[in-house]
């Protein structure tokens, strides 16, 4: 068992002297590896000891729900800001407007002010996909830049895309789709993409890192996971598709009922800081940061170059609505899913 040992007198992050450890229960819903660089860091910089466990933004948004009468979370980072704001509008996480909130990018702080503060954006990302072009070139298979591309049958068993229900990266996507086509036209176009598919898997970045292995052809994924994998060497290159996409606002809450609320509002202010969204760039995470003062990798998508929806985050992260799209994916498309 790790033990951390705090002299007397220590100032913590939020400037509360501790005589002992201080003790943070946290899930990430990023890529391990900058969780873990944040965890390394915080720890090193504070002394609290971070007990991290690492869930897809689905499956954090379900255990802080299952738990929430005797909660064993004290504050969730990262991850797609739908769920985040499910927990919100359900009051599974708590109000907390941090000093730091009025230093954020203007879609960070509308996503705080739409929840009422229970959740803020810490980072933005592009949804996309990156394909493996060794394959595509053995295979004389031309570049998908567009949705329509992914329904061609030469990419049958070439693609891969994660469970909504688990993934919020997934559940993005389906969003974008019905607000992009319309809702009986997406969940047409998602039947016949089906027919590519060959697995749904669990986390939202395993796609790609499907697609680096060579496994399948294609992920569908937020660009920055792809971009990752071609930073690391792999023949992946990320696409934003021609007719338009959402994004996402990976966002931050405290669980309502914390058992050390102290040390997550001091996580949280650390985390808005333009210090600790500068690990983003270390660790290879290519999201746009959500404080403007934070270093930002030459390898992050310029949005501005992107054809983007303008996502309803308010609506699609409405319980009800998520509800309805959720058990209608796993009715017509999980029932027939390969």
């Amino acid at each position: 068992m790790k033990t951390t040992i705090i002299t007397a007198g220590l100032i913590g992050v939020a400037g509360v002297s501790m005589a002992q450890a201080a003790q943070l229960d946290l899930i990430c819903s990023a890529d391990v590896v900058i969780c873990e660089k944040m965890v390394e860091v915080y720890e090193a910089k504070t002394g609290t000891e971070v007990n991290m466990v690492r869930l897809s933004s689905g499956e954090a948004y379900a255990k802080i729900r299952a738990e929430s009468s005797n909660p064993k979370t004290d504050i969730w980072w990262a991850g797609s800001g739908d769920p985040h704001l499910q927990a919100a509008a359900e009051k599974l996480t708590m109000e907390y407007k941090s000093p730091l909130l009025t230093e954020q990018r203007s879609w960070s702080q509308k996503q705080a002010e739409s929840a009422d503060f229970r959740t803020v954006g810490v980072y933005s990302g592009v949804l996309g996909w990156g394909y493996n072009t060794d394959i595509f070139a053995k295979k004389g298979l031309d570049e998908p830049k567009c949705w329509a591309d992914l329904l061609n049958p030469a990419l049958v068993g070439e693609v891969q895309i994660a469970n909504p229900a688990s993934s919020g990266t997934a559940y993005t996507a389906l969003a974008s789709l019905v607000q992009l086509m319309g809702e009986d036209e997406a969940f047409d176009y998602l039947k016949k993409l089906n027919d590519n598919v060959s697995q749904y898997t669990k986390s939202g970045s395993a796609p790609v890192k499907a697609a680096a292995r060579g496994e399948t052809g294609l992920g569908i994924v937020f660009m920055h996971d792809a971009i990752a994998q071609t930073v690391e060497g792999f023949p992946i290159k990320a696409v934003a598709p021609c007719e338009g996409t959402g994004y996402e606002i990976g966002s931050m809450s405290i669980v309502e009922g914390a058992r050390h609320v102290d040390e997550a509002k001091a996580w949280y202010d650390w985390a808005l800081s333009a210090e600790a969204q500068s690990l983003m760039k270390e660790a290879n995470s290519f999201q746009l940061p959500s404080n403007p003062g934070a270093a930002v990798a030459d390898e992050v998508p310029d949005f501005a170059q992107i054809n983007l929806i303008d996502y309803d985050f308010a609506a699609y992260g409405a319980p009800e609505r998520r509800k309805e799209l959720l058990d209608r994916w796993n009715a017509e498309i999980g029932a027939i899913a390969n």
